[in-house]
């Protein structure tokens, strides 16, 4: 006799993606998860449970989301199906959108493009390396 297929461990990658972004689009807003709430007629709970993909957003809830962020449905997906081989792309997706549910992980992912020398750039990577073990770009 066949086994019923067996729950996935964790959220949906789509809904941890869709988490991701409206996380991100309510921080480079400056928005609280309160305001939001207050926005879309939900508790602050709610969006973060939407936003660490414990629940799925609906269809609708989507939508007032993307008016209440001044934005469109597409900005929630952007990302999903890009398949070409950029720099980290090696890292899976899910490191990635664990280190940008993080604060600081949003907020450096904002700053750090700014720095505008990439000698500098590179020097803070090899900090950051140096500092969790990681071996060098170089000793790869």
């Amino acid at each position: 006799m066949d086994k019923p297929d067996e729950p996935e461990a964790g959220p949906n990658p789509i809904d941890r993606h869709v988490g991701l972004r409206i996380r991100m689009r309510r921080k480079e807003l400056g928005i609280s998860q309160e305001r939001l709430a207050e926005a879309i007629g939900l508790t602050f709970q709610q969006v973060q449970k939407y936003e660490r993909a414990a629940n799925r957003v609906s269809a609708s809830k989507l939508w007032e989301m993307a008016r209440a962020l001044s934005t469109n449905i597409g900005y929630f997906y952007e990302g999903l199906g890009d398949t070409t081989e950029a720099p980290g792309a090696n890292i899976p997706r899910e490191t990635l959108q664990d280190f940008l549910l993080t604060p600081e992980g949003i907020e450096l992912a904002s700053v750090f493009p700014k720095i505008a020398k990439g000698r500098v750039r590179r020097k803070i990577l090899d900090l950051v390396r140096a500092m969790a073990g990681e071996p060098d770009a170089g000793e790869i």
